[in-house]
């Protein structure tokens, strides 16, 4: 089973698309930098994308509506 859920990611986030691109995002901010906002053995995944996820998921990630 994958962790998190998309279920559960799509009741944050509008679309699937813009899932991606901010999972996409924040994976490479985490290459980059090294900056994890959890402690790493809290994390499920070994890969950023999926730390990436589990972020979003846990709330870490604030997510910005166009236009509001």
């Amino acid at each position: 089973m994958i962790y998190p859920s998309i279920d559960k990611l799509l009741n944050l986030i509008d679309s699937k698309y813009e899932l991606v691109h901010i999972a996409a995002r924040r994976s490479k901010q985490i290459s980059r930098d090294g900056y994890l906002q959890m402690p790493e053995s809290e994390y499920k995944s070994k890969k950023n994308i999926g730390r990436a996820l589990e972020e979003l998921s846990e709330g870490l990630i604030e997510v910005k509506k166009k236009g509001v």
